[in-house]
């Protein structure tokens, strides 16, 4: 087992990266070290989804670092100020309809960002000899979508062959590369992960199920892309976090491991079963709710089907999900439900001014406390 000392969560303030962090702090017993966040804050990242760990953690094994990783001079601050001996990179723009829509900042996050990050940690993780060292670790987040899409039968397996189909999984594909790239020419220690669809607490309202949950509970139009039977394998976020913390400890280098929820669900069938959960627990009325699912025009390039065969990370690692999905989503509308004071803020655009109010962004595109 690897022992972990100081990490670097890169996108820590986002969705997954936020989650991975507090089951690390709090539901990680074999967790002893550092956790630093390095986060440029932009429109999903929200530092208030770990504002509770301040106080318990914060300036002793937590530390959060407003920052760009597409900035060499804040990515080898961080290296320098806390000795980063792993990093796990969540880092990315991932709302598929944004990357259609302007592919620019995907490009320079997801491929210029993590070319940055491997490139600060091949320069700082050398011995006093010059060579690397074989005691740290590169892990990628990356995502099933860099695979394309699936008929009828079959799943996506670490063999697949790459066939992105939107400017998103394009530009994960081109991180997923250089990764690789890194390890074979420069002996860079990597592992790297292929997630399917995530959901759970603390998820921007964007993706579909936080966005429908908000919806049915508002009473608003339940918007479907298409005829609603494209298909995804839904994987509860904590289920995911324990996936990496367990690649982090046991994985080998160079070492890819898709991690899905092996529970294949069409988008329509996911909404009826949200509407039933969110109808219960809220006291409305499913049927009329029903009434209120919209077809709407299908997006560019929308994958059919995703299936993640996950076998790998089960077999070799001893790792597997805990939770069903209908239980695993009524947690996610219990969650929904008792945060409103969050969404709120997204709503407003308050969860943005804490930057404005407590911080200057300098030219080495890190920020500095006023």
């Amino acid at each position: 087992m690897r022992s972990l000392q100081n990490v670097l969560v890169t996108g820590g303030a986002g969705f997954i990266g936020g989650n991975f962090i507090r089951v690390l702090l709090e539901k990680t017993a074999e967790f002893s070290g550092r956790i630093v966040n390095l986060d440029a804050l932009t429109y999903a990242g929200n530092r208030a989804s770990l504002e509770d760990l301040e106080g318990p953690y914060g300036g002793k094994r937590y530390f959060f670092e407003y920052g760009d990783i597409c900035s060499r001079a804040a990515v080898e601050g961080v290296f320098e100020k806390y000795r980063i001996d792993t990093v796990v990179h969540f880092a990315a723009e991932s709302h598929v309809d944004r990357s259609i829509l302007g592919p620019e900042a995907f490009i320079k996050t997801n491929v210029m960002g993590t070319f940055i990050l491997l490139d600060t940690a091949r320069k700082y993780w050398r011995d006093s000899g010059g060579a690397l060292r074989q005691d740290v670790l590169f892990h990628h987040i990356s995502t099933d979508e860099v695979y394309g899409s699936l008929g009828e039968t079959g799943t996506f397996s670490e063999t697949s062959a790459y066939d992105p189909r939107s400017p998103y999984s394009a530009s994960k594909a081109a991180g997923d590369h250089l990764v690789m790239a890194y390890h074979h020419t420069y002996g860079l220690p990597v592992t790297l992960s292929n997630c399917s669809n995530n959901y759970g607490p603390y998820q921007f309202p964007e993706k579909f199920i936080p966005l429908s949950i908000l919806n049915i509970l508002e009473g608003k139009p339940l918007p479907v892309y298409g005829d609603g039977r494209n298909i995804r394998d839904w994987l509860y976020v904590e289920d995911h976090t324990r996936a990496v913390w367990t690649i982090l400890r046991q994985g080998l280098r160079g070492e890819k491991y898709n991690i899905g929820g092996e529970n294949e669900w069409e988008n329509i069938k996911v909404l009826h079963v949200l509407i039933d959960i969110a109808a219960r627990k809220a006291g409305l009325d499913p049927e009329k709710l029903r009434g209120s699912i919209t077809y709407v025009t299908d997006r560019p390039g929308h994958d059919r089907r995703y299936a993640i065969d996950c076998s790998k990370i089960k077999r070799e690692l001893g790792w597997k999900r805990e939770l069903g999905f209908e239980e695993a989503l009524g947690r996610t509308v219990d969650w929904y439900l008792a945060n409103p004071g969050w969404i709120e803020g997204i709503r407003t655009g308050d969860y943005q001014k804490w930057i404005e109010q407590n911080y200057e962004k300098r030219e080495d595109g890190m920020g500095e406390l006023r």
